[in-house]
């Protein structure tokens, strides 16, 4: 999900610095420009580029990254887009990381179709690709991609939803990303599938951006053009607080089920909270751990990575329904991220 904003984004790092300072022990460049710094003394040395730094999402996928480079003995070199949606940063930062000689690129695409001529001239010179997160488009530019099934992670809290319902009728307000994004698309379709809905029985939608105060808004919005909405599907953890915001101003937050997407620390406490009735946990770190160890393994002995990769994806919830199996908060809070 290219990956949602999950959280408003502030300034954000812009691309790696070039040639072999993007491989040192201290940051190279100034302020919130700066690509960064190694970990390990290995010969094997990683790129990972994400959409953003900040977003705890991705913090926590560089950490699972840098430890995995310490266990493995590799370097790792990390750079982020200035903002989510910086394609420009992000060619920059393959661009640099090919020149200071990494073995492989990991790499949460910020716009899945641009970035793939960068991509195609990185593996041209012999580097492993591996997408985390969010596929390219097609799929294919890269060797391998480890991420999240996102059809199930919606899947999952629209079989949950609909369990929850117990046989009453839905009017459902849908949450989503922006047009034409594939993490959304695949959340979107997979709730109405778990469901068993079709986009008649969404009732308002709108887009958020992943983002809290729009959520909000969005809410707002939907209450306005449908006051009746009992089910609300968020394609995250933010938007899915924007919109209790906006339920509890109405004195609804009691009676409307709110079901998201990410796992998230702030998310799964909201779970815990009452505020969310579920959330499909992700994992960041698993995806960058794995991605480490696969350019390890392709520097030793030449095996690339191919395919896909589920992470994994797991329901959190505290209050199960018959049917759909799921994990409780304590298991969610234990894995969450951010």
């Amino acid at each position: 999900m290219s990956r949602i904003s999950r959280l408003p984004s502030p300034l954000l790092r812009a691309a790696a610095c070039t040639g072999v300072a993007a491989l040192a022990l201290t940051a190279c460049g100034s302020g919130s420009g700066s690509g960064t710094a190694s970990t390990g003394s290995g010969s094997v040395k990683v790129g990972l580029i994400t959409k953003t730094d900040t977003n705890p999402f991705f913090v926590k996928m560089k950490e699972g990254a840098e430890k995995a480079a310490k266990e493995n003995g590799a370097q790792l070199s990390t750079a982020a887009g200035k903002f989510d949606g910086d394609n420009a940063g992000q060619v920059t930062a393959i661009e640099n990381m090919v020149a200071a000689g990494v073995k492989g690129i990991l790499i949460t695409p910020s716009d899945s179709k641009a970035i793939v001529p960068a991509i195609q001239k990185a593996r041209a010179k012999g580097v492993l690709v591996i997408a985390l997160d969010t596929p390219t488009e097609p799929e294919s530019a890269v060797d391998a991609l480890f991420a999240t099934d996102n059809l199930k992670a919606g899947q999952l809290i629209g079989e949950y939803a609909k369990a929850a319902m117990k046989g009453k009728t839905a009017k459902i307000a849908a949450l989503d990303l922006a047009p034409g994004v594939s993490v959304g698309v695949q959340r979107h379709n997979g709730f109405l599938k778990g469901f068993g809905v079709t986009e008649k029985d969404v009732v308002c939608a709108q887009d958020t951006g992943g983002d809290q105060a729009k959520g909000q808004t969005a809410m707002e919005n939907c209450l306005q053009k449908a006051p009746g909405i009992n089910v609300v599907y968020t394609i995250n953890e933010p938007a899915a607080l924007g919109a209790y915001t906006a339920l509890k101003a109405k004195g609804r937050e009691k009676d409307v089920l709110i079901v998201s997407v990410d796992g998230g620390c702030t998310g799964t406490q909201a779970v815990k909270d009452g505020k969310i009735a579920a959330t499909s946990q992700q994992y960041p770190l698993k995806m960058a751990a794995e991605g480490v160890k696969a350019v390890v393994t392709f520097a030793k002995d030449g095996k690339k990575a191919s395919g896909y990769t589920d992470t994994g994806v797991t329901l959190i919830t505290d209050k199960a329904q018959d049917g759909v199996t799921s994990k409780d908060t304590a298991y969610g809070l234990a894995n969450c991220w951010g």
